[in-house]
Order: C-alpha cells, then structure tokens, then sequence
C-alpha cells in the first residue's frame, strides 16, 4: 500500500488546481482520472470567460493545465477509483489492482451533464450543441436558437440568450414549466422567444456545425423542423458521488454538501461541480480546487 498526504479523486479544473496548491505546500499526493484530464470542458470548442487566456479551446486549456501539474512532479493516475473507505488515521483508497493510503480525501469528481439523447447530439456537441449558455451563448448573438429544459436552468438560459439572439426557441416536454413563475412570465413577454411545449428533439444536425434540430410532439407525434445555429441543453446534471455516500452526506440531488470551505466530514474535502453550490464554471472550480487543497493541507499537517 503507497502512503500519501492527500489522495485527489478527479482530474477536473478542481482537482489538478488541489493538485497543484497541495504540491505546492510540500505534500506528496495521488492524483486519479479515470478518463480525459479536463473533465467536461475538454469538449468545449472555445473558453473565453476565463481570466487572463481569453479565447482558448477546452481541450488546450485541459492540457495546458495538465502540463502545469506535471511540471510539478505530479504523476497523473489514469485509473478508476473503485473503493474510499475511511481507515485508522486516514483513508483506504483503492485504484485498479493498487491500493493507497492518505490522511486527507478531496472528492473533485465533477458532474455529468444529463444527455437528450438526441440523434447527433454526441457529434454536434462543441459544434451546436452545448450544455452551458454561460460559457458559450456569446458565440450565438444574432444568431437562432434553441434552449430544452423547463427547470430553472432552462428559463435562466432562455432569458439570458434572448437577450443576444435573433431567436430563442424554449422546448420543454411538458404542457407547464416547473422553473420560477416569474422567469416565465418575464419570457412570454420577449418578442423573440417562443415555447415549444409538450416536445421532444429526436435530432440534431447539419454540415460543419449545427443548422437544424428535429423537435417531435409528444401528444400527437408531429414533427417539426426548426433552423437553428445552437442547442442549449438544460435538463440537469448527475454528480459523479455515489463512491462517496458512506462517507459523506449527499443531498437529493447526489451533490456532496459542504460550504465555501469546502469541508465536507473530517479528513474529507469537495470541491468543483459535484460541491452544493450555484454558481458552477471553471473559475468557481479552480477557486474549489484551492479552497480544498489549503484546508487539506492544514488538516494534514494537524495530524503529523
């Protein structure tokens, strides 16, 4: 069994900035990703509301990052973290066929964006389709699109998007919204903003981008096909914590509940978009990833 300080379960945004501040304040850590550094922003086609790097695309900032946690001598362990259990003076976590030993945990496992399941939404995704009107809507003014969804996500990126784009198209796949009375109530009155309610889209597609999704009417089956430059996906994300839910607590939702200091049970920190929090882009996870990293490190350094 490898002993470290700090085991870092995710190689997100949150998890390779804890990597970095943890690596900074002299400790030893494990760093895991199962999959692509980066997290979900590696499929962003364009990064532009990040301090100081102006545009960039995700998949170069996701590298560029890595190469920094590299650089520091941190070694990216691209397994899947199978088992955390809490242990005498720290916790077991176990990665593959190998097993390690920390005294501090950060959980930076981020979140999934729930998919439609739309034809071409996987192809068409950093092309058209996205998952973050906040991110990306800037890409669309005067342009034409869609937004799915009839949460509070949905109607918050609706108003947000109407506000810059020639057409908003707001799909919903029922007859009524469950977001907020009075967001509805300030979009029906946007000239440019249409619902689209009690409809599903089946597909999307186009050329070298996005130019058209395929929206079905789930009371009588008809079809419609709407021009549009842009999908905006808003149907609600699944945090990746089930790992995590005998040692932690976990809201109604699967997120890891934990403040600003990021502590979510002793020994055990959070940080990124699987944290209860409002606000989830990249500079609230890197802010996580410090946050998370410092306050391990203290605890650490308690226990010696």
């Amino acid at each position: 069994m490898k002993e470290v300080d700090i085991a870092i379960v995710g190689a997100g945004t949150a998890g390779m900035t804890a990597a970095i501040y943890a690596k900074r304040s002299g400790l030893e850590l494990a760093l895991f990703e199962e999959y692509m550094p980066g997290g979900q922003i590696v499929n962003t086609g364009e990064i532009e509301n990040y301090p100081a790097l102006g545009k960039i695309g995700g998949f170069d900032y996701s590298m560029a990052l890595l190469k920094q946690v590299e650089a520091l001598g941190v070694k990216l362990i691209r397994k899947s973290v199978s088992k955390a259990e809490r242990k005498e003076g720290g916790f077991a976590v176990t990665a593959g066929k190998d097993e390690y030993f920390a005294k501090a945990l950060i959980i930076a496992t981020g979140a999934k964006n729930r998919a439609l399941g739309a034809t071409g939404e996987k192809e068409f995704t950093g092309r058209g389709v996205s998952y973050c009107a906040t991110c990306d809507g800037a890409f669309y003014r005067g342009k034409k699109v869609a937004v799915v969804g009839g949460g509070n996500t949905a109607a918050a990126d609706a108003l947000e998007l109407s506000r810059m784009c020639e057409k908003v198209y707001l799909i919903h796949r029922r007859g009524e919204f469950r977001a907020q009375a009075a967001d509805i109530a300030k979009l029906r009155e946007k000239p440019n903003v249409e619902f689209v309610l009690n409809s599903v889209v089946d597909e999307v597609g186009g050329e070298d981008s996005l130019s058209y999704a395929v929206v079905r009417n789930v009371e009588d089956g008809s079809v419609t096909w709407l021009d549009v430059d842009g999908v905006f996906v808003a149907v609600g994300q699944t945090p990746t914590t089930s790992l995590f839910g005998g040692l932690v607590k976990l809201d109604e939702g699967g997120y890891v509940v934990a403040g600003e200091d990021c502590v979510a049970a002793d020994g055990i920190f959070v940080a990124g978009d699987c944290r209860t929090k409002k606000v989830r882009q990249l500079v609230t996870a890197a802010a996580d990833g410090a946050v998370a990293a410092l306050a391990a490190a203290e605890y650490v350094a308690g226990k010696g």
